[in-house]
């Protein structure tokens, strides 16, 4: 047991990442793809996020599922937090090679934006892809 709570911790991402923000000098684009299909657009700007389904996706939309959270295909929502749907992507900080490659590469841990830029484009939780463009 004692093997199995260390090892969670190791992976967790612990109330450390609770502290990363979207800097209001940050602007971002990133294209959520699956299928090699452009679903949808999320955008940070003046401290602000935003996402909006692409008419790519909605000409196909009966093909595929909305995705949770945004299920109106003609809003753009807007937020000052980033989503669960894309902050999963971003790993655990605590995690040695995570840090290891924070240090490296001078990537401020704080930074939502830098940090999706880095760690976004996959993730085992789905099959999209988060693509800065």
């Amino acid at each position: 047991m004692f093997f199995l709570n260390n090892l969670k911790k190791y992976f967790s991402k612990g109330d450390k990442d609770a502290e990363t923000i979207l800097p209001v000098e940050e602007k971002a684009v990133f294209e959520l793809i699956v299928d090699n299909i452009c679903i949808g657009i999320l955008t940070c700007a003046d401290g602000e996020w935003n996402f909006h389904y692409t008419e790519e996706f909605k000409n196909v939309s009966d093909q595929y599922h909305r995705i949770t959270g945004f299920s109106d295909l003609t809003k753009t929502y807007r937020s000052q937090a980033l989503w669960p749907f894309f902050r999963i992507r971003i790993p655990g900080l605590g995690q040695p090679m995570v840090r290891e490659t924070l240090e490296k590469e001078n990537i401020d841990a704080n930074n939502e934006v830098a940090l999706l830029k880095r760690f976004g484009y996959e993730t085992i939780s789905n099959p999209y892809r988060l693509r800065v463009t």
